[in-house]
This record gives C-alpha cells, sequence and structure tokens, in this order.
C-alpha cells in the first residue's frame, strides 16, 4: 500500500474571511458645543442640527451646528473646528458666527414645504413649523439657516426667541446694562478707593466744564465763555449741561431768551475760526412775536464775539438739504441695490440704479453745503449760524463736516473722537430713534450718522494723507453702533442718558459717586472689542502730522498754506444764508461741483463771483494735508463706499485686490522705516577698546504702529493670501441670498421699503 497525498484545493474565495467575534468599533463622542458667554449673558433657547448655508447656490459649504439665542446675541457654534486661518480678525465680544440681537433688521421663518413665511416681531404666535430662518442685520449681512434636520418645535422655539429679545420692551433690557452691572462687581479689586480714573481713555467726554474750556483755548475762541445755566439739565433737557455762549450774553439772558427756541435749545457755540469768525447751531424759534427781538439780540452779541465786529449769517438747512425720510429712504434703496439685489457692477443698469437711489446725490449735497460754510468762514471771515427746527440732525451732519474741512486737530483720530462726542452725542443727536434700538420707531429712523460716515470717507479718498483714521475705522465704529454695551450710541439726548444710568446704578447697587464712564464706557474705549495688534489697523500709514516736511522739487518744506486772500466784504445787516449763500451774486452752482464753472487751467473767468474766486485760487494750488480741505464734488468724484456696502458681497471680493493691496505695501515700508529710526535711536557709535553689543532691531510687536510688518529680505514679495477688497472682513456666510435668477432688478427699485420685499417666497403670510 502506498499513500496518497491530499490534493491541494483549487478554489479560491475573494470574499473576506467570517470572523466570529467582530469587534464593535467605538464611535468618537458627539463634541459638546457650548457659546462663550460674557457676564450676565444667559442662553434663552437653542437647537441643535442646525446647517448655516454658506452659498445660496450650494449647500457643499455649508455649516452644521447648535444654533443658540441669548439675552443678547444669536450665535452659531459649528460642529467642526473651522481651519486655521493666517489671519483672523478677532472681536473680543462676539465671535465669528455672532450677532448681536439689536443688530438685527428682520427675523423672516419659511416653511418650503408649505410655501409660507412670516416676519416675526415680539409676542408673536407662529403656526407653521420653519424649515429656515433668515436673518436681516443693520451691518448688511443676511444669515441663513435650514432646520431640516432639526427638531421642529426647538427650531420654532428658536426663532420665537430671537424675534422677542430682539424687539425689547424697555431700553433699560437692553444687555449693555446687565452685562456692565455685573462688570463692574466683578472687578471691584481693580479699584482704589472704590473709583479709578479714566484711565487711558484719551477722548474728552465734554460732561464737565473743563473739557469745553480746554476747546476755548485750543480754538482760540477768547470772547466765548463756559455756561452752567443748563446744569441738572435745568433749561433744556437736550442740550449738555455745559455750553459755550458769547461772553456779552448773561446766564438771565439766556434763561429769558431759552423758552422762545424749540426744546429750549439755545445757541450751542460749536469751533472759532483762528481769524475769530465763529460756528455756531441753534434751534428754531417758535414765538413768531419774539423772533425778531431775540434774532437781534443773540446775533448782536455773537456779532460782538468778533475781533472785527463783523455780522453773522444764517443757514437754514432745512430748506436746503434731504430731510431724514428722504435720506432713510435712499439708504433702503442702496442697501438692496448693493446686497440684496445680485450683484452685476460691470453693467450699465447697476450703475444707474446706484445713482437714481440718490445716496450719493445727497454726500453730494451736504459736503457742498459745508463747503460753502467753509468759504463764509474762512474766506469772508464772517461767522455763521446753522438753523434746523431742533438743532439734533442735520447740524450734526454739517457743523462736523465744517469743521473736519477746517481744523486738522479733528483729522487725528483723538480728534475725530472728540468731534462725534461734542457735535453728536453730547449736542443731544437721538441716536435711540434714529437707530431704532427698541424697533418702535420705524418712522423716525434715519442713517444720519452712517451718512457722515460716508462724507468723511468721501474727503479721505480725495486726500489719503490728511487724514490718521482709516476706513477700517469708520467701519468699525459703525459696526459698533449695534452693539448696545456703550453709551454713546444708546441714547437720545444727555439728560436721558444720566437718567438711565443713574437709575442703573442705583439698581445694582454702585455707588452715585463713581463715574459714568467707567461703569458704563464709551465706545472710544477701544480696547474693550479689539486686541491691540487689531487695533493698529485703525492707523494710516500716509498720515501727514502735524509738523510733517513734504519734498517738492527735491526740497525738503514744511505744510505750510500761504495766508489766504480776503474775499471777504462788509455786511450792512444780518442776513439769511440761501444755499448756504448770501445773496444771488454769491450762489455756487447747484449743478456740477464748486470748480465746474472754472476752466481745466483754473483761469478766471468773466463776472466770477467771489465764491468762485475763492474755489478756483484755493484748488489752483496744491492742497494743504495740515490745512484747510475742500472736496471735489463732480459725481465722477465721488464713490460708493465698497468696504463698507460690498464687503459681504462674494462676486464683489476680489482676492488679493482693492485699496488693501496699496495699505499692506505702504505699512510695510513705514515699519521698516520705524525700524530704522530706532536703531539710530539706539545706535551710540563704537567706543575705543570697547565691543558693542547687538542691539534688538525691531521694537516690540505691542508697539509697532502698523498691522502688516516688513517682511525679511529672504522673503518673496508677494501679497499675502488672505489679502482680498473685504479685507479684514469675510465673505463666507455673510451674505446667502435665496435664489432670486430672472427677476428684473427694477422691480425691487419702486418703492421697496423692506427687505423681505425681494423675497421671492409664496405670498401665504401667517
Amino acid at each position: 500500500m502506498f499513500s496518497v497525498k491530499p490534493m491541494k484545493p483549487t478554489f479560491k474565495s475573494y470574499l473576506p474571511p467570517i470572523q466570529s467575534d467582530v469587534k464593535k468599533t467605538i464611535e468618537p463622542p458627539i463634541k459638546k458645543l457650548e457659546p462663550n458667554l460674557l457676564p450676565g449673558e444667559i442662553v434663552v433657547n437653542e437647537v441643535n442640527f442646525v446647517r448655516k448655508c454658506i452659498s445660496a447656490e450650494s449647500s457643499q459649504d455649508d455649516l452644521w451646528g447648535k444654533l443658540i439665542c441669548t439675552n443678547f446675541k444669536v450665535s452659531f457654534i459649528p460642529q467642526d473646528d473651522p481651519p486655521k486661518q493666517k489671519f483672523k480678525l478677532s472681536h473680543i465680544l462676539l465671535g465669528e458666527d455672532d450677532i448681536p440681537l439689536t443688530c438685527l433688521e428682520q427675523v423672516v421663518t419659511v416653511n418650503d414645504a408649505k410655501g409660507k413665511k412670516k416676519v416675526l416681531g415680539s409676542n408673536q404666535k407662529l403656526k407653521f413649523n420653519p424649515t429656515e430662518l433668515i436673518l436681516y442685520c443693520k451691518d448688511l449681512r443676511i444669515i441663513r439657516f435650514c432646520f431640516h434636520e432639526a427638531g421642529p418645535e426647538s427650531a420654532k422655539k428658536v426663532c420665537l426667541a430671537i424675534a422677542h429679545y430682539s424687539h425689547p420692551a424697555d431700553l433699560q433690557l437692553l444687555f449693555g446694562f446687565e452685562y456692565h452691572g455685573r462688570r463692574y462687581h466683578e472687578s471691584k479689586g481693580d479699584r482704589v478707593n472704590g473709583s479709578k480714573p479714566r484711565g487711558r481713555l484719551q477722548t474728552p467726554i465734554f460732561d464737565c466744564s473743563s473739557d469745553w474750556d480746554r476747546e476755548i483755548k485750543r480754538t482760540g475762541a477768547s470772547e466765548w465763555r463756559v455756561c452752567s445755566i443748563n446744569e441738572s439739565y435745568a433749561i433744556s433737557p437736550s442740550l449738555p449741561e455745559y455750553i459755550v455762549v458769547p461772553v456779552s450774553l448773561t446766564d438771565q439772558n439766556l434763561k429769558q431768551y431759552s423758552s422762545s427756541f424749540t426744546d429750549q435749545r439755545i445757541p450751542l457755540w460749536c469751533w472759532n475760526h483762528i481769524n475769530g469768525s465763529a460756528l455756531v447751531r441753534m434751534a428754531s424759534i417758535n414765538d413768531p412775536l419774539q423772533q425778531k427781538k431775540i434774532d437781534q439780540r443773540v446775533f448782536t452779541a455773537i456779532t460782538k464775539s468778533h475781533p472785527l465786529h463783523i455780522e453773522v449769517i444764517v443757514s437754514e438747512l432745512d430748506k436746503w438739504l434731504p430731510g431724514i425720510q428722504d435720506i432713510q429712504s435712499a439708504f433702503v434703496k442702496i442697501r438692496n441695490i448693493c446686497v440684496i439685489d445680485p450683484f452685476e457692477e460691470t453693467e450699465e443698469r447697476w450703475l444707474s440704479a446706484v445713482e437714481n437711489s440718490r445716496w450719493l446725490e445727497y454726500v453730494r449735497a451736504f459736503l457742498k453745503h459745508s463747503a460753502e460754510i467753509v468759504y463764509h468762514l474762512d474766506a469772508r471771515n464772517t461767522s455763521v449760524i446753522l438753523q434746523e427746527e431742533e438743532d439734533r440732525d442735520l447740524n450734526c451732519v454739517v457743523s462736523s463736516l465744517v469743521q473736519l474741512m477746517l481744523d486738522p486737530h479733528y483729522r487725528s483720530l483723538t480728534g475725530f473722537q472728540s468731534l462725534v462726542q461734542k457735535e453728536w452725542v453730547m449736542a443731544g443727536h437721538r441716536f435711540l430713534d434714529r437707530c431704532n434700538h427698541l424697533k418702535k420707531s420705524d418712522n423716525k429712523e434715519s442713517p444720519l450718522f452712517m451718512l457722515f460716515l460716508d462724507c468723511v470717507w468721501q474727503m479721505m479718498n480725495q486726500y489719503p494723507a490728511a487724514f490718521e483714521i482709516t476706513e477700517f475705522y469708520l467701519t468699525a465704529l459703525s459696526d459698533s453702533m449695534w452693539i448696545p454695551l456703550f453709551s454713546t450710541f444708546l441714547f437720545n439726548s444727555p439728560k436721558q442718558r444720566a437718567q438711565h444710568l443713574m437709575d442703573f446704578a442705583k439698581n445694582k447697587a454702585i455707588p452715585q459717586v463713581e463715574d459714568q464712564v467707567l461703569y458704563f464706557p464709551p465706545v472710544w474705549n477701544w480696547s474693550l472689542q479689539f486686541s491691540s495688534k487689531d487695533q493698529t489697523l485703525f492707523n494710516n500709514p500716509m498720515y501727514v502730522g502735524k509738523g510733517a516736511a513734504c519734498v517738492h522739487n527735491g526740497e525738503v518744506k514744511s505744510f505750510t498754506r500761504t495766508k489766504q486772500k480776503s474775499f471777504s466784504f462788509t455786511l450792512k445787516g444780518t442776513s439769511t444764508l440761501r444755499n448756504g449763500l448770501n445773496g444771488g451774486e454769491d450762489e455756487l452752482t447747484r449743478q456740477g461741483s464748486l470748480v465746474s464753472p472754472l476752466r481745466p487751467d483754473f483761469s478766471p473767468l468773466k463776472d466770477e463771483s467771489p465764491s468762485e474766486r475763492f474755489f478756483r485760487d484755493w484748488f489752483s494750488r496744491p492742497a494743504d494735508q495740515q490745512g484747510s480741505l475742500i472736496p471735489l464734488l463732480m459725481p465722477s468724484h465721488l464713490a460708493l463706499w465698497k468696504l463698507f456696502f460690498l464687503r459681504w458681497v462674494p462676486e464683489a471680493c476680489i482676492v488679493k485686490g482693492g485699496p488693501i493691496t496699496a495699505y499692506h505695501a505702504i505699512s510695510q515700508l513705514v515699519d521698516e522705516i520705524e525700524i530704522l529710526q530706532n536703531q539710530l535711536r539706539q545706535y551710540k557709535g563704537p567706543s575705543p577698546g570697547k565691543i558693542t553689543p547687538a542691539r534688538p532691531s525691531r521694537p516690540p510687536s505691542d508697539q509697532r504702529r502698523m498691522y502688516f510688518s516688513t517682511s525679511s529680505p529672504n522673503d518673496p514679495p508677494t501679497l499675502p493670501d488672505f489679502l482680498t477688497s473685504s479685507f479684514p472682513y469675510t465673505t463666507a456666510g455673510n451674505l446667502c441670498r435665496r435664489s432670486i435668477y430672472g427677476t428684473p432688478i427694477s422691480k425691487f427699485l419702486n418703492g421697496a421699503k423692506t427687505w423681505l420685499s425681494t423675497e421671492t417666497l409664496a405670498n401665504d403670510t401667517v
């Protein structure tokens, strides 16, 4: 017998072997999503499995996470950590996906399946389960959230909570009061003897007589004095406690005249020219029988304050400038064109729509009228009174622009902030009503402060070396209006501010002796919002400060303007400005710019008026960055402020393009110059027989004035990838429109008053 070898198997299986003991895969635990809360901030409602829309065309890049409503903000917390970015502007109070409740313009809920939509207000019911939430923001963002995977009841509750808390019933319910109450008691250890000085806040608040005294001395207004008759707001509730009046007017006179002015707003000094002329603002006189008598006495007192006793002229702004409702209507139109409609800047109809909104026309009107006031103060050496019915809206814009054009101090960072504090906050501009923080003043809402910032940007755009501040500073200031943690933009008047803060201090057990600026600070304390590094974005690298020199034809010369020729003439009586000018012969051309009737070579024209001669002479010389500035006002000279209006629009975002590229290059150059200057200051020269130790070549990072530091010689001279025309903002997820393809733009330009009017959802509204 022989042994037979077993045959080898020929079948080959391509299936994986069966495992009897299958190890259970352990899934990683779901990340716990917790919001970053400020002192006093509480979570009101939340919903999980929410999708934040990043793009209207595709959901590929959408983010999943939790949507939270607190008593301060709407916060979205993404499930996955966002990719690390080389650049990220970090706001201390708000995250990248946070929206303050006061920033919400409309809260819109949508159910696509049922074709329903509803604009939610406070204490309203919602009869359908929302599949989508659209938040229209006052900073022009449009944020969309989808609830297809979320619990329907949870989604409904969070939508109702957002609508309710974005419509506070009372000013004291705004989060700033709770926040600062907690913050005050938590920081007791930082105070000495129960109080502390105002610290690094260099901006004068003008809530004490010493601030006004310093302003009088700075401008050389020797014939004006600080008056305290309005202490405890005894005369007018909308004027500051301390005002500046002519020396020749007694307190008794002012008390006697006050009852004849609207809201008892007696004339208020704004500024003095070096030639002695003064800029004054006042309300209308509501007693026709007393008008002539009071006019004569008040105007005589202002005339006496002039060293040459030249009589004053009056500019009635209500007659020549657009009203608050016109400005609001224009802003709504320009907002819809830039943000809601498809962005097609290259198309003629888009540019025509921008022009037809009349926003730039109104910007030009205010700049033009302010330039005409400059002519009277500077060239004619004449004091000017700006008169408006209530002296709290148009006067704020014009008085501020005139001072910006004439006084370089107000073009510095601290000076600009003092100007806003003096001419807007303390002068009684109705920020609470004009910003509509309580959602109760739709007919009073008007973006006058936004119009002023746009006017400032137009001047900065034409004279980039004359301002210490940048357009990012202006944008950050406009965004701060919607953060209810600062006293600057919350109140209608100094009295309302004082009363609310007094009640707030009493409710929070804060001693009455404490400085209100400390426990409820103004917006000027920027360290509460931005790091020292991010605040360097406020600094203009091209700024020509006081005493700076320039090179002209190879010679170093200082910025000094030769004395202006005199274009003034003696007036025989008090007169009223017509379009900002006295009489017909001096009236500037209403169409075109200030120099539109002039020849290209600035040569004289026949029958040239004094004002035309003044502007021709001014524009024929190089602009003095530290002297008077007059903007060019042809329509071609004015531009759309793109960083504000288009910063969220993806189609308008230019990668490695826009003004930021020049800002980046100049900042690096200035930083390199400052490093070299630092090295020269430290260098003392070699000593005989002694080795000079190496010294640091760069100042510490927290002392650098420029955001962009100079690159190493070995680094390639390329722009960073994160630079875009929207820098330092990002378009991702901040402007997610619903698709409106095929809808003509003209449909949205005829009387559209609300953001919702551009939606193409079904008309069924519950």
